[in-house]
């Protein structure tokens, strides 16, 4: 099941919270102004994550209630050990030019589950 399957059948249950029924409308109502009606995982990950991204700007007005049950919904990201690993075992770098340029195949492989700025660190950092 698709993470965009999986929020709209969440957001159908009545048995849900008031708060989380209106979190879950403003994330329903994202992803219907998309151009395709269905959406990839990763773009739905990246729309919650701006969503999330959007209210920590608020400063003190911000709902923490409303980034939780966003973040919920977000796969568990890699840990450093576990991308690092996968680099080692995985990637050569003698095809490369330079490092970085490992970094589409690391992400390609990793999806939504590896921030491009942890990637971007441990590849800087260890290799």
């Amino acid at each position: 099941m698709s993470l965009q399957q999986e929020i709209q059948e969440y957001f159908r249950k009545k048995e849900i919270s008031k708060k989380e029924k209106e979190t879950l409308r403003i994330v329903v109502g994202e992803l219907q102004r998309q151009k395709t009606k269905d959406v990839s995982d990763p773009e739905v990950v990246k729309i919650i994550k701006k969503l999330a991204a959007s209210e920590r700007e608020m400063g003190q007005r911000k709902d923490q209630e409303y980034i939780d049950i966003l973040e919920s919904f977000l796969p568990e990201e890699a840990g450093e050990e576990e991308i690092t690993e996968w680099i080692r075992q995985n990637i050569d770098f003698s095809r490369y030019k330079n490092k970085m340029q490992a970094m589409k195949d690391i992400l390609v492989h990793f999806g939504p589950a590896a921030d491009g700025n942890q990637v971007k660190d441990i590849l800087m950092k260890k290799f």
